[in-house]
């Protein structure tokens, strides 16, 4: 149950004086579909306007807002039926102003500044054809509305329909809704940060009295950005907690069935691919249930490890699942892994949303009957029929198109299962502990031997014509291109048709050997192509950005990606990971149009200097922020509000101590300060947390 005290923070932002239900509905675009007071409370300015400037007209700096004591000198109405603007000449002893009104109100104008009156206007001053001027000012105030007017105004985000002041009005009835919570952070470190209160850093955000009150650095941003990132690291840790206090079931693996596939390699693990199995295995060996992070650049071997830890249960005489995002995936995978599986003696079986009534029901009788030892599959996995004899690890293969609920659903297949979740994008380590504190982490940074570097190349589009001569000489001698159409802003539409002509202009020049790939076609249409590409029949992919992570054609030796100015860094890098996957040389060209901006620049020299996955995905933070390079922002993993890791990642480590130490010493939350905690949990929206709690 959430604690009493949240309510008024939990109602509906319809509740507040002055929101009436238009207003309410442009609110729920803008903080989300249930826009609560405190999401109001978090949607926090991102600049602010300085009032304080109150120079004479003479010393008033130009192009600056200002707000300037003046008074009211003549007024110039447009005349007759003209359409001009109403201008308005006002003075101090120093020099004087025009105030411009376009299709103005014109009582509203002679009411507000009626001559020889004495007001303050506040707004942009400029210089227009030689006359100092105001162009409708932010405010027209007499000496009342003076000492109302604050200093300092905030300038939230906004979306149609909604106005500055809507939100400053709202925002302050939000705040006189904050009740008087516990303290939930230690004194003594707050004493020491310097940090105010919870309520105090709300207030000093909505009602900053210098522009810098507003700065991420500030202390009172500092403050509400640790909170987020406790709550964070707290429920985290509460999730890793309630995992490891699951009794597991021990797998001991013979060794047998994984040295057979060992053996049957044609080269020998990587370093790094024998350290990630040791720590793997010697986690399934223990009675407490494995939750594992197994990151890797592209094309680092994941795939192996997975089948090897997989065997591993299979020798312990249990069963093991591997779970893809999508069919192609899934069924990539189990290609891949067949041929090793069946020599070593392993049964191998594929599940997937299209399979026959009767091929399904086939697969899940032998399944049941203890038939099949690894079973490999998209999200068709975790449907309630799907019922496994005693299934032991679960393998989730780019843990970041599925939600946790999805992981640990499959979790729920049978009992104690050990979760291995794997990713293809090298994930910063700021990132990994934010959303992924809850696992333990092994990394493959090697790539396996014979892996051919990629000679990676930035050309103007303007030389479009020499890339395509360049493509049909390679495709005589055996070549196969993938050439990946731009993102056309975030419009499916848009960027089918660009793919769509793209496709139709290379088939003129080259004929029938190119193929197309986009992400609305039907999905048998979807591997048909991919079939046919990797079959050779076509020698040319035109794709949109679907083509899939993963898709492993060794034969594909050229990338060309169009308008790379618009792909983000590490997109740039799982395209480019898309060739190199054999011995022979590949090349990556990155067609753009110039001239470049600062962010495109940097990244394509980045891609240019480097092949190093973990080095892209740090500079890839570093230009884009965290929602966007775990693909976030769509995918519904949370993102921060409050807390920007581009300027806050130090506090992620102290969050993270302050967590566990929290935990180690009242793991049910009952103190006083673990009852004040309890309210930070829920305030952050991370009460399933709350839920695992012993305590209730």
């Amino acid at each position: 149950m959430r604690p009493a005290i949240l309510n008024p923070l939990f109602a509906d932002v319809a509740t507040l004086p002055g929101v009436g239900p238009k207003t309410a509905q442009h609110f729920a675009r803008l903080l989300g579909d249930q826009a609560r007071v405190s999401d109001l409370l978090f949607h926090l300015p991102n600049s602010a306007i300085d009032r304080r400037n109150r120079p004479k007209i003479r010393d008033a700096q130009r192009d600056s807002i200002v707000t300037l004591e003046v008074t009211v000198a003549e007024h110039r109405p447009p005349g007759g039926r003209s359409k001009g603007p109403y201008r308005v000449l006002v003075e101090d002893e120093t020099g004087d102003v025009l105030l411009v009104f376009f299709l103005a109100n014109q009582g509203w104008i002679e009411k507000s500044l009626p001559l020889g009156a004495r007001r303050w206007v506040s707004g942009k001053l400029e210089l227009w054809d030689g006359h100092l001027q105001m162009v409708h000012p932010d405010r027209v105030l007499d000496e009342q509305g003076l000492a109302r007017l604050p200093p300092v105004e905030p300038v939230y985000g906004l979306t149609e329909g909604l106005y500055q002041r809507n939100v400053q009005k709202a925002a302050e009835a939000a705040l006189a809704r904050l009740p008087a919570l516990p303290e939930w952070l230690d004194p003594a470190f707050m004493a020491a940060r310097k940090l105010p209160g919870f309520a105090a850093a709300l207030h000093a955000q909505h009602h900053p009295q210098t522009p810098q009150d507003i700065e991420p650095t500030s202390l009172a941003r500092v403050r509400l950005a640790y909170d987020e990132l406790l709550a964070n690291q707290l429920a985290l840790v509460m999730v890793r907690a309630d995992m490891r206090d699951a009794r597991g079931r021990a797998s001991i693996g013979t060794g047998e069935i994984s040295g057979r596939i060992e053996a049957g390699l044609p080269f020998r693990l990587t370093g790094s691919q024998t350290q990630a199995l040791a720590e793997i295995r010697e986690d399934i060996r223990k009675p407490i249930r494995m939750l594992r992070l197994l990151q890797g650049d592209v094309g680092s071997g994941k795939t192996l490890v997975a089948l090897l830890s997989l065997a591993t249960v299979v020798e312990a005489g249990r069963q093991g699942a591997l779970m893809a995002p999508t069919e192609i995936l899934a069924r990539q995978h189990y290609e891949r892994m067949k041929p090793l599986a069946e020599q070593a003696g392993l049964r191998i079986g594929l599940l997937t949303g299209r399979d026959r009534a009767s091929q399904r029901n086939q697969t899940l009788a032998a399944l049941a009957a203890g038939d099949i030892d690894i079973l490999i599959g998209t999200h068709a996995l975790f449907q309630e029929k799907v019922a496994f004899r005693d299934l032991a690890l679960a393998v989730v293969d780019e843990q970041h198109r599925f939600g946790v609920h999805q992981r640990l659903a499959l979790g729920e297949k049978g009992e104690a299962v050990d979760i291995l979740v794997m990713t293809a994008t090298p994930i910063p380590r700021t990132l990994v502990l934010t959303y992924f504190g809850d696992m333990d982490v092994s990394t493959l940074r090697e790539k396996p031997a014979g892996r051919q570097p990629i000679d990676t190349r930035a050309v103007p589009s303007e030389r479009i014509d020499e890339i395509v001569a360049g493509v049909g000489r390679a495709i005589k001698s055996g070549a196969r291109v993938y050439w990946v159409c731009p993102l056309v802003e975030e419009n499916e539409e848009l960027d089918l048709s660009a793919a769509q002509e793209r496709f139709e202009q290379l088939t003129q020049v080259f004929g029938p050997v190119v193929g197309l790939v986009h992400g609305q076609m039907k999905g048998t249409d979807k591997d048909t192509a991919m079939e046919k590409f990797q079959r050779g029949e076509t020698t040319v992919l035109v794709a949109t950005t679907v083509i899939e992570v993963g898709v492993d054609v060794p034969e594909a030796t050229i990338m060309i990606i169009e308008h790379a100015e618009r792909f983000g860094l590490a997109q740039l890098h799982q395209l480019r990971g898309r060739v190199g996957r054999g011995s022979g040389k590949s090349s990556c060209v990155l067609l753009y149009k110039a001239p470049l901006g600062e962010v495109a620049q940097a990244r394509i020299s980045i891609m240019r200097e480097t092949e190093d996955g973990f080095r892209i995905a740090e500079e890839d933070l570093r230009l884009r922020g965290e929602g966007e390079v775990l693909g976030t922002r769509q995918s519904g993993t949370p993102g921060f509000r409050l807390a920007d890791l581009s300027v806050h990642a130090g506090l992620l480590a102290v969050a993270r101590d302050d967590a566990q130490l929290i935990l180690s010493r009242d793991p049910a939350l009952e103190s006083e300060r673990g009852q004040a905690l309890r309210n930070l949990l829920y305030l952050f929206g991370r009460d399933a947390a709350v839920k695992l709690l012993r305590a209730g």
